[in-house]
């Protein structure tokens, strides 16, 4: 598809990520866009994405719909202006529902990856698109549902961030200034928006590694691991410490996360310091 005079959600990952000069040639013409016919991880997304569709529609017990969309195009089209900016985004599909304040729409994202890739690595490979699609679509959040390889089916509620579309909203516009401009820019802009504060599954992330208290009873879990009543009392003390709306909260030794039931998992990044 031709992807000249406007940006796209794939084109806001490739924003967010600091390849500008790659595709503002692109946009310009003066090189032409990636062929991904021969693509397997691409074409395979693409094939199975039906099917994950149908197999999110059995888990969650919805429909989803393709509204002003084509059978060319695949999805729901939406376009927008944002400050002289043409956006288009072509989703996978919608969710309606209803809550006390009427009719709401949510996006629903497929990907396919391989199987011993993380949701959590998905959600920084794809932020930037998950976030545009639920801008230009007016949606109140995101369902990215993932395959891994051939055995394992993630799916987790994304929901909008005001503050992160802001920021990219901001580098969106840069950029476009470049393209209207014929000005090259940067070959690399070092974008670096942190994700943990984007609400998944109604839980966020956090860094910890300035938080004092985390970090010396941290020290105190890897020094007396071998020592079964002070790991237990550091392993308490880290427990409290994670807010019920923490999804995970890690430093560069230590990442604890919360399981689908709840439960809080350790894991030790780095016991040689």
């Amino acid at each position: 598809m031709e992807r000249k005079g406007f940006i796209g959600g794939s084109d806001c990952n490739t924003i967010m990520n600091g390849d500008w000069l790659r595709l503002w040639n692109e946009k310009l013409g003066y090189i032409e866009s990636s062929d991904l016919s021969d693509i397997l991880a691409v074409q395979l997304g693409s094939y199975t994405e039906s099917f994950n569709i149908k197999w999110f529609e059995k888990q969650y017990e919805c429909s989803v719909v393709h509204d002003g969309g084509s059978a060319e195009l695949g999805g729901s089209a939406r376009t927008m202006d944002y400050m002289g900016v043409p956006l288009k985004g072509l989703l996978d599909g919608i969710v309606y529902d209803m809550d006390a304040s009427g009719q709401y729409i949510d996006v629903v994202e497929c990907k396919h990856t391989y199987e011993y890739n993380t949701f959590e690595q998905c959600l920084r490979q794809y932020m930037p698109q998950i976030q545009f699609y639920i801008w230009i679509a007016k949606a109140r959040g995101c369902y990215l549902s993932v395959i891994f390889g051939n055995r394992r089916w993630e799916c987790k509620y994304v929901a909008e961030d005001l503050d992160y579309r802001s920021k990219m909203a901001f580098h969106i516009v840069e950029f476009w200034k470049c393209v209207t401009e014929d000005r090259a820019p940067r070959t690399e802009n070092n974008i670096s928006e942190s994700i943990d504060k984007v609400s998944v599954d109604d839980m966020v992330r956090r860094d910890a590694s300035t938080d004092n208290h985390f970090v010396s009873a941290t020290a105190d879990l890897i020094k007396h691991e071998v020592s079964s009543k002070l790991y237990d009392s550091a392993k308490a003390t880290l427990k409290e410490l994670v807010g019920d709306n923490e999804r995970e909260v890690y430093t560069d030794l230590l990442s604890i996360k919360r399981d689908k039931r709840g439960s809080l998992r350790f894991t030790l990044l780095n016991k040689e310091n």
